[in-house]
């Protein structure tokens, strides 16, 4: 008992030091952004996007390298995203001003381009477990260097279109901006996040150990909660300032990189990693329903209500529900 109760006061702490980071983050990504003339959007879906993900490219790093669990990365990616897609557009609809604008640019351009992210990350595993299957209980599959090239391919498509987008949205830079300051103090949030991180990818395992269970239900709930928080915190900072397309889309481009990026890249540094296919069919299923749910609900009326707030933190409590009683063994959806 007094062992699980440590990992869950390691995971509290991490995800605080986390959080400090963020906030570094946050500011320096929103100076970089005006010292470049960057529009929103693009602000929001790229350079807040990839420096809020930071955190999720390394839990994969940290679970495949330090502590050789791939799939612990793997769902603490698609734990962030569902995190993202749920709770952080709830969280700030419901600490802003009780509604949140979309737009069709929004809703039409990056949620499309999420959804085919998520189609194009579970044709990677299924082309593993297709022409690379490996001997074991289950369905196993080896992603290797060449399957993973293909999600960073398409990554580097999203990233063509932004800068279209930039290049016909031209907003005048702030040369006032310190841009080596602002970039100093960005790469400082990041090394505090990779600290928090590494606090949080600890704790998922020592809890998956604790209870029985695949550390990788754990860090769909722990990593990817404690992780998420710049997202969170850059969303909800954006919707007070009354710039709802910055918060959306910062959600929508976090997934995005987090699923092209970030599993990919654990990939390239490993070399080749093993999947099993039963423990991520369940995973990239729930962020399906969620990614439906998402759109569903931005795409009526444009707009996000105080009530369709709630319903998106309600989903999350289910899928939080359904972890728990995976790991604790009254449900048997994911194999141990």
């Amino acid at each position: 008992m007094l062992e699980i109760v440590w990992f869950l006061v390691l995971a509290t702490v991490a995800t605080g030091v986390v959080w400090k980071g963020s906030t570094w983050l946050e500011t320096a990504a929103d100076r970089i952004a005006v010292g470049y003339g960057v529009p929103p959007v693009v602000q929001g879906a790229v350079i807040a996007a990839v420096g809020s993900s930071t955190p999720e490219l390394v839990s994969v790093l940290l679970a495949t390298l330090v502590h050789g669990e791939f799939e612990l990365g793997v769902g603490a990616v698609v734990g962030s995203a569902v995190f993202n897609l749920l709770v952080i557009p709830g969280l700030a609809v419901l600490a802003g001003t009780g509604s949140m604008s979309t737009n069709q640019e929004l809703v039409y351009k990056e949620s499309l381009f999420y959804m085919l992210a998520v189609a194009a990350l579970l044709l990677t595993f299924s082309l593993a477990v297709i022409y690379h299957p490996l001997e074991g209980a289950g369905l196993q599959g080896e992603v290797t260097r060449w399957l993973a090239l293909f999600p960073l391919g398409l990554y580097g498509l999203y990233v063509f279109t932004q800068y279209l987008d930039a290049t016909e949205n031209e907003i005048t830079a702030d040369r006032s901006v310190n841009r080596l300051r602002t970039w100093l103090w960005f790469g400082a949030g990041l090394v505090v996040i990779v600290v928090g991180v590494e606090g949080l990818v600890r704790a998922a395992i020592g809890l998956g150990d604790a209870f029985g269970t695949p550390a990788f239900l754990w860090g769909m709930i722990v990593v990817a909660a404690g992780s998420s928080v710049p997202d969170a915190f850059v969303s909800v900072a954006a919707a007070r300032a009354d710039r709802p397309s910055v918060s959306l889309a910062n959600v929508l481009g976090s997934n995005i990189f987090d699923l092209l990026v970030a599993v990919p890249v654990g990939v390239l540094v490993a070399g080749s990693l093993a999947i099993t296919f039963a423990h991520i069919v369940p995973m990239m299923a729930f962020l399906v329903l969620a990614t439906v749910v998402f759109f569903a609900i931005a795409r009526t009326g444009m707009l996000l209500s105080e009530r369709e707030a709630w319903l998106l933190l309600g989903a999350y409590g289910v899928f939080v529900v359904w972890l728990v009683l995976e790991s604790v063994g009254l449900l048997n959806v994911v194999p141990t």
